[in-house]
């Protein structure tokens, strides 16, 4: 993983994953007017949800 991933971002379908704001951009899907890496732009991301 690099320094610019998200670490709380899991591939879409998994199981206890669910779709959340993303935090980089805020839920904008823009940083400083361009597309956010995190989100491809959506403002979403998908990550855990419940606990273990």
């Amino acid at each position: 993983m690099t320094d610019n991933e998200n670490p709380d971002t899991l591939p879409g379908g998994q199981p206890g994953a669910g779709e959340n704001v993303c935090r980089k951009c805020n839920g904008s899907g823009r940083i400083e007017g361009e597309e956010c890496p995190d989100c491809g732009g959506t403002g979403k991301v998908i990550t855990p949800i419940g606990g273990a």
